[in-house]
């Protein structure tokens, strides 16, 4: 199991203060792809409104518990060819349990994005239908779930 406190959040300040999350270190050509998915995110998920990151430049939170998202992951270590792929409005996820919630990675994409869910928010794959467009529309496909 993957400690999503561990992985993405390190301290969350106040109820709605900033959250600290362990930022990726894309290449240059992978940050311009996050750039463009990050820009196109919405300012609410589900009913949850955006509050900020820290340091942000490669990350965005929305609600408390915050749910987060982090563009320029490595792969996941338990990805293989014949992991389930859940397919939300065009874009293929791999799902984990993860400790205090769920944790989501794109497959298939030029440059992976991981959403990390809370349980307050099951069914925890209800949030990537807000953040599939942004994903579909930035993030190029490079193999389609099968």
């Amino acid at each position: 199991m993957v400690p999503l406190g561990a992985a993405l959040l390190l301290a969350v300040t106040g109820c709605a203060g900033a959250v600290r999350v362990d930022e990726p270190s894309p290449d240059p050509a992978d940050r311009a792809t996050c750039d463009a998915v990050l820009a196109a995110l919405p300012d609410q998920v589900l009913e949850s409104t955006t509050r900020p990151t820290e340091p942000g430049a490669l990350s965005r939170a929305w609600g408390d518990p915050a749910i987060v998202l982090r563009c320029g992951v490595p792969a996941p270590p338990g990805l293989t060819p014949t992991s389930e792929c859940v397919e939300v409005n065009g874009v293929g996820w791999f799902r984990e349990p993860a400790d205090g919630g769920t944790l989501f990675t794109t497959i298939g994409r030029a440059v992976p994005v991981e959403v990390g869910v809370p349980p307050d928010y099951a069914p925890e794959v209800d949030v990537l239908v807000d953040l599939a467009a942004a994903v579909e529309a930035h993030d190029p496909l490079e193999q389609p779930c099968s």
